[in-house]
């Protein structure tokens, strides 16, 4: 027998525990009275203990609990209504069963999803990881009423874990010597409690090189049931317990897997972004964010191994910062990350760029369009073979819930796929509804994606919407496209030339010494985005509309195309909050709104144009045809009409239709592919071979 534990025999544990309940004091407050006398009003019956508080007040109290952790539980759970008793007798009387959760358990007591043991088995720990799947709430039967069939007479039996158990025979049928029939369950006279399992999974970033993640399934209880969704990141105190493995061949030795009974459940929320930051590192990080040059020191810190790309990874850097995410009072939510796309040829160090950026994200998560799938990207309904139960899977973008998600090979993507994550990246959230299962989880991701082109390279007389097999609806949702084109330039390859052989000589630049470290610009992100929410200035609203007003005044003009719209004023607000956030600035100032208009300047001359006037037009991207395209399809349409009324309504030929579209000035290869496309999307049909009309 422990030291701990004949000391407290004196008093009886739940005594000793009820006296710390009442005792513990705070900051002059009386801690726990408060904590109890506040569950009576939210109607709730478990009480919170930290572990630093009980070896505060009583050394003895805490080995007990680190030795005989059930024991100590149960006996907590009765001090709690005892306590409850005295503070709310009404609520402790209607209230059956009070439980005592304790969490920030001591150091030692950390585990490792991958570092369970036998030697954990029936000890208390604490297990840090990420919800992947989670089942519906489901009633176990904890104490069952059975009735005889042959005299109705009634009998309670306590259940056990596995298997129904009932009674084996009738006390009354018994004494008066008959034989009972058997018996049924009364369920409205039994007790049942609510019990939901989970799936824990060992966190992305903290997994070894090379080795598949590993899970270890939760079961929680009464009111923690419904408390976490797949994609949170949670610290799970429970009894490790073990179940007996059924997929095994009869008489082989009998192997069991390991499980967590919950105590208690704490999920991280989004600022946390799993990053630890200490008040060295804060120092540090305010200590940088003095620097005059501190944006340029960040953009150069930006995946240093590739030449050039300045506004491509000043954009990168915005986005790992992210704007600020708003909820209006009517509850709609405006999203503050940023999503952007880099379309180039190939060679050009995309991967690389979408990779570093992933790893330095503070919670990022890398994928290929190839190996994903819809459920892979957003979430499935997964059946689990053994128990035959379904479970609500989250996937990479779930995952990736306030952090980065980049997606490379976006193109390569199949098309029913791609269509998921529309949702993701303007709702942020991922709906799903199979199997039973109605579910929303948060899906709060910025998304950072590369595509190569159709044809190999890209090709600048053409628009992105034909250069980039991706539908427009997927297209206007990126903040920002970019175009990396490999172009031969006898200075800038002899520069690149030298920049990459340095590198693997080794003898890298002298600009890399003054980086910042990878770790401390991780833990710098994170600190912006957790604690860094810039408002916009007068000066930076006026700078934004008025360069908002002027590239609208521009497509004024009947015939002129529209520059820009409110989707993109978004975004540049987004773009500037991002910029002051660089800097840890609480307020966005004319500068910042300046940056934003200088890259959206970028992305708009680059992408956002016409191929045949070279005019600013939104609609390339928003529609995937610029106005002079959508008037010359007009025109076609309107003279097949025309051509179809002619011809008494009969069907005309598409030859006929091509040469009058040539005598107006419209290219006949244009004329043969629209129509082509009209014929696709119904707007005509082929009556016959090479015969047109409309519909």
């Amino acid at each position: 027998m422990t030291a701990a534990v004949a000391e407290v025999e004196t008093i009886p544990l739940s005594e000793k525990i009820a006296l710390f309940l009442k005792g513990y004091e705070k900051d002059g407050r009386e801690k726990y009275r408060e904590k109890i006398r506040r569950m009576s009003i939210e109607r709730s019956v478990s009480l919170v203990i930290d572990f630093d508080d009980l070896l505060q007040f009583d050394k003895t109290l805490a080995n007990v609990f680190l030795e005989h952790p059930r024991e100590f539980l149960e006996a907590a759970a009765e001090a709690v209504k005892v306590v409850m008793l005295t503070e709310n007798p009404d609520y402790a009387r209607e209230v059956k069963e009070f439980h005592a959760r304790v969490r920030r358990l001591p150091e030692n007591l950390h585990v490792g999803i991958r570092d369970l043991r036998s030697r954990h088995i029936g000890k208390i720990v604490s297990v840090e990881g990420i919800i992947t799947k989670i089942t519906p709430v489901k009633q176990q039967l904890k104490k069952g009423v059975f009735r005889c069939l042959t005299c109705g007479y009634e009998v309670e039996v306590e259940q056990g874990e596995r298997g129904l158990v009932q009674p084996t025979q009738c006390p009354r049928c018994k004494e008066e010597g008959r034989k009972s029939r058997g018996f049924t369950l009364v369920p409205e006279k039994s007790v049942f409690e609510d019990v939901q399992k989970f799936m824990l999974q060992e966190k992305p970033e903290e997994l070894p090189p090379g080795q598949l993640p590993r899970s270890i399934e939760v079961i929680v209880r009464h009111d923690l049931v419904d408390t976490v969704r797949p994609g949170d990141r949670a610290v799970i105190v429970g009894f490790v317990m073990v179940a007996e493995d059924r997929r095994l061949m009869r008489n082989s030795p009998l192997i069991f897997h390991p499980y967590l009974e919950a105590v208690h459940v704490e999920v991280s929320t989004k600022e946390n972004l799993d990053v630890e930051i200490t008040p060295q590192d804060e120092k540090a990080i305010l200590e940088l964010a003095k620097n005059p040059d501190i944006r340029e020191r960040i953009v150069n810190a930006i995946a240093p191994s590739i030449y050039g790309y300045r506004e491509i990874k000043k954009a990168i850097a915005l986005l790992l910062f992210g704007g600020v995410p708003k909820v209006y009072p009517d509850g709609v939510r405006v999203r503050g990350d940023i999503h952007i796309l880099l379309v180039g040829d190939p060679g050009t160090a995309k991967s690389q760029l979408l990779r570093y950026a992933a790893s330095i994200a503070p919670r990022g998560i890398y994928t290929t369009g190839k190996g994903a799938t819809a459920a892979g990207l957003t979430a499935a309904v997964v059946r689990e073979k053994s128990t035959g139960e379904f479970y609500l899977e989250a996937g990479a973008l779930v995952l990736a819930d306030g952090g980065v998600a980049a997606i490379d090979e976006f193109d390569k993507m199949e098309a029913r796929d791609r269509v998921s994550i529309h949702e993701a990246m303007e709702q942020q959230t991922v709906s799903i509804a199979k199997a039973g299962i109605v579910a929303t989880l948060n899906a709060r991701a910025s998304i950072l994606a590369a595509a190569n082109p159709t044809f190999g390279r890209y090709l600048y007389n053409k628009t992105i919407a034909e250069n980039i097999d991706l539908p427009v609806t997927i297209l206007s949702r990126f903040d920002l496209i970019f175009v990396i084109q490999d172009r031969p330039d006898k200075k800038r390859d002899r520069e690149l030339a030298e920049y990459v052989l340095d590198f693997h000589r080794g003898a890298y630049p002298e600009t890399l010494e003054s980086l910042i470290e990878p770790l401390l610009l991780k833990k710098y992100i994170a600190y912006a985005r957790r604690y860094v929410k810039p408002k916009l200035t007068e000066e930076a609203k006026k700078k934004i509309v008025e360069y908002y007003v002027s590239m609208r005044a521009k497509s004024e003009a009947p015939d002129a195309p529209i520059a820009i719209t409110p989707r993109q004023l978004e975004a540049l607000i987004r773009l500037a909050e991002a910029h002051a956030k660089m800097a840890l600035k609480e307020v966005v100032t004319e500068k910042d709104a300046e940056a934003a208009i200088e890259l959206m300047e970028y992305f708009l001359r680059n992408v956002g144009v016409d191929t045949a006037t070279k005019a600013i037009d939104i609609d390339v991207v928003m529609t995937g045809k610029p106005k002079s395209q959508r008037e010359k399809i007009v025109f076609i349409l309107d003279l097949v009409k025309e051509m179809v009324r002619e011809n008494d309504g009969k069907p005309v030929s598409k030859e006929e239709v091509i040469s009058k579209a040539a005598e107006r000035g419209i290219d006949e290869h244009f004329a043969r592919r629209v129509l082509e496309e009209l014929i696709k999307n119904g707007e005509l049909f082929e009556a016959e071979p090479g015969y047109v009309m409309r519909v």
